[in-house]
Formats: C-alpha cells, structure tokens, sequence
C-alpha cells in the first residue's frame, strides 16, 4: 500500500466534497442548482478523484447525466426529477430508505442501535441533530456532515482512525445496498447516479485513510467482531454548519456545534 499524507488542502477538498454530496441528497434539483452543477463541472470539481475501475465508472455515469440535458431542462424533466427525490428520501416507494436502520435493523424500522450509536459519535465530537424527529441522526444527510467535519478537523492518526471505523461501522455496511435499490427502482437517471457516485466516493475515501494510515482495510467480518454497544447517550445541542454557498445550505436539516 502506498503512503499517502493527508495535509491540510486535502483535509479541505475532502470535507468540500463531502459538503456537496449531503447538499445534494438533502433536496429535490431545482433549475439554479442544476445550473450551478453544470459550471462547476461536477463531478469533476470534486477534490476526492475516482482511483479503481467501477469508482472510475462512477464519476462518468454522473457526467454523462447532466450532459444529457440541455443548459436548461424543461419543467417536464424537473418534474420528474421531483417525483423521484420523493419517492427515495420522503415516502420510502422505492424501499431505499436514507437511513441506516432501516438497513441494518433486523425487522428494518427507522430510530434504531445505529441512530444511537451514530447520535453518540457526533456528541463527542460536540456535534448534534437539529431536530431527531424530523431527521433521524443516522440520515445519510447527517452523517455525510459529519464526514465532512471529521475530515475537515482532523489533526491526528486517530482523528482519521476514528474516521474510518465511522465509516467501516456505519455508511460503508449499507450505502451500496442503497444505491443498487435506487438503480433498481428509480425513474430517472440522476438520483441513481448520485446513490452510485456517493458509494464510490465513500469507498475511494476509506481507501485513502487506509493509505494514509498505513493500515489495510478490515473485512466486512473483522467489523462485524469489533462492533460494541452504543456509548452512553449525552447529545449537547450546539449551533455550526459547513461553510456552504446560500443554495446548498438553505435546506440543510443538520448537525450543529458551537
């Protein structure tokens, strides 16, 4: 495994990126926002590159994507586009629920172990949900934010390390099975792209703390045997948000610190 070192540019471009994706699985597209997609180029404005064949594959689904539509899509396709965002993150028709308990827990229901354990996991790091209720804490929103903050200040080996059992324990046990769903099922192109392009991403960063730790990555049964039981819960209510441009943070229903 080659050594990588994370400085602070790339500790920036990861949380960015991290920051963009949860932006845009957090609301349906709208005109502006597609048009602020298409200048920046995504997905190629993405700091985090694509480095194995299928994540490759990934980037390219998502460019292909947008390139079909013209500078301005028709109300028709946004419309669509609409029905689809509803039907994954609203009312679950696709079954490709945004949050980890539905997958992971046995008799698949929302507000279970991993909204916890992830609840727990955010308040050490003086993080919380805004509103539990409205979205859970193990929403795939949330914890993409709190990828982005874990990137953004980690200073040590164990900041990443702790980074990547985050991402070992939680979002890499079920975001694949997610974006296949979505493929399965969705209606148009976009929001499966992005399930995908998520998952790779995801995947291509815990590839990079590996490096950077000098540490392989465990299989899926060595996670399995170090999971442990929720800490204790002491969720403290703070106020912060990634610095994100007005339109990919006016809807942004996530965690907060001071």
């Amino acid at each position: 495994m080659t050594p990588i070192s994370l400085d602070t540019e790339c500790r920036v471009a990861i949380a960015e990126d991290a920051e963009s994706l949860a932006s845009l699985h957090d609301r349906e597209l709208t005109p502006r926002f597609f048009a602020a997609l298409r200048e920046a180029r995504f997905p190629e404005c993405l700091g985090l590159m694509p480095a194995t064949v299928p994540t490759t594959a990934a980037w390219r689904a998502m460019r292909y994507t947008l390139s079909l539509q013209p500078a301005t899509p028709n109300a028709h396709w946004f419309d669509n586009l609409a029905a689809d965002y509803a039907a994954i993150y609203l009312t679950n028709a696709y079954g490709a629920s945004p949050l980890e308990s539905v997958w992971l827990d046995d008799d698949h229901l929302s507000c279970q172990d991993a909204m916890f354990e992830l609840r727990a996991i955010y308040a050490a790091a003086g993080l919380a949900t805004r509103n539990w209720r409205q979205r859970p804490d193990d929403h795939l929103v949330l914890q993409l934010l709190y990828v982005s903050h874990a990137a953004r200040n980690a200073d040590t080996p164990d900041d990443w390390r702790a980074l990547a059992h985050m991402l070992d324990e939680h979002l890499l046990r079920w975001i694949d099975d997610f974006a296949s769903r979505i493929v399965a099922r969705s209606e148009a192109s976009f929001y499966a792209a992005l399930a995908v392009l998520t998952s790779a991403w995801l995947d291509t960063l815990r590839t990079l703390i590996a490096a950077h730790l000098k540490e392989a990555r465990p299989t899926r049964e060595e996670i399995e045997m170090r999971m442990k039981s929720p800490v204790e819960d002491k969720v403290v209510p703070l106020a912060f948000m990634p610095g994100l441009g007005p339109d990919a943070i006016d809807a942004l229903n996530g965690l907060q610190t001071q």
